[in-house]
């Protein structure tokens, strides 16, 4: 009970810091208010991958009301509206009950047909882009975060990994190749197109593009474990010369230290302590594991989504992990007060 408490709080303090952040940042406002609404899916699309997908939605949504209110129609009818009685051993005649149930089974037929037809068109109109995406990212499924990489430039500087954040070019389409590392995942930004599995040994191909910039919350959508509600991600679409910006940063390593030993003393300890399991590129540290923190200070969220991305709440994570996401493999790392400051302080640096 106390942990599930401890969950909730830790949720509603992300959902209320995120609210503040778009006040205290108006040219962001608009961004925040996309990633803090991830279920306004239904009422708005932001991609040519949604939005045929949104209007299907809405079809099926109203057929689904239409559906309701005729049989909540029936149903009075039949409560209000009584047959007169008659003898118990007397066979009363047909009064068209056969008739009307005949009619409800062919309008029936007709109007799945009529959907059936429209979910396939649907499928097929979002199949495949309009044009050849220009940009493939590989996004791998874990328990429970997701691992991106960007391996498709001639420029070996421009490819690199990074983690539970997805940068997009504006107005271009992108193709998603999607894998899982363990268990079946579901790759899913409503706003941008529709769900698709990650399966373990098998690659599947999803498109995206957004027309505006802006931030798209994703979610995995295939139960696949006790923090699966926590293995969020966002796709971040901004022009094209902001993109290419932020791809080239990205691709570089890991700043150098400054003259401050507390630096040094927290990369020694992370290397120590964390290496085993996390890269950080231009150091010794390259386990395969665990995210990528070359350019940790830059993402806007950490844990898949379960924290933004802060001093108190990175410390928080790394002292207290399996309060905050129990069962991830992510362990608590016991630091003295001395061993928090340093670590931090390095921390800080991978911008």
């Amino acid at each position: 009970m106390a942990r599930t408490a401890s969950i909730w709080l830790v949720g509603l303090a992300t959902v209320c810091e995120r609210a503040s952040s778009a006040q205290m940042n108006p040219g962001d406002a608009s961004a925040a208010v996309e990633a803090a609404a991830p279920l306004n899916y239904f009422v708005h699309a932001a991609g040519p991958a949604a939005i045929p997908t949104l209007r299907l939605g809405w079809a099926l949504a109203g057929m689904s009301v239409l559906v309701c209110v005729i049989v909540a129609g029936l149903l009075a009818t039949a409560i209000f509206r009584r047959r007169p009685p008659v003898a118990p051993d007397a066979i009363p005649p047909d009064s068209g009950g056969m008739r009307a149930v005949t009619t409800g089974t062919v309008i029936s037929a007709v109007v799945l047909l009529v959907a059936l037809i429209y979910v396939m068109f649907t499928l097929e109109t979002v199949a495949s882009p309009a044009r050849h995406p220009a940009l493939t990212i590989s996004v791998s499924a874990r328990d429970w975060w997701w691992k991106v990489d960007y391996q498709d430039a001639s420029d070996s500087q421009r490819n690199f990994t990074t983690a539970n954040e997805i940068h997009i070019p504006v107005g271009e389409p992108v193709r998603i190749e999607l894998h899982s590392a363990d268990v079946i995942h579901a790759f899913w930004v409503p706003q941008l197109a529709g769900k698709t599995q990650t399966i373990p040994g098998q690659t599947n191909e999803q498109w995206i593009q957004a027309d505006r910039a802006g931030i798209y919350r994703g979610q995995c959508t295939q139960f696949c474990g006790a923090q699966h509600a926590h293995m969020a991600f966002e796709v971040v679409a901004q022009d094209r010369a902001t993109f290419e910006a932020w791809r080239s940063a990205q691709g570089q390593t890991a700043p150098a230290l400054s003259g401050d030993p507390l630096q040094h003393q927290g990369q020694q300890l992370f290397i120590d302590r964390c290496a085993g399991c996390h890269t950080i590129r231009g150091t010794d540290a390259r386990g395969v594991q665990a995210p990528d923190l070359t350019h940790l200070i830059s993402r806007r969220e950490l844990a898949a989504g379960a924290l933004t991305n802060t001093p108190d709440h990175l410390r928080d994570w790394i002292e207290h992990a399996q309060t905050i996401k129990p069962d991830s493999l992510m362990p608590d790392i016991a630091l003295n007060a001395s061993e928090a400051a340093a670590l931090s302080a390095y921390l800080a640096t991978l911008r």
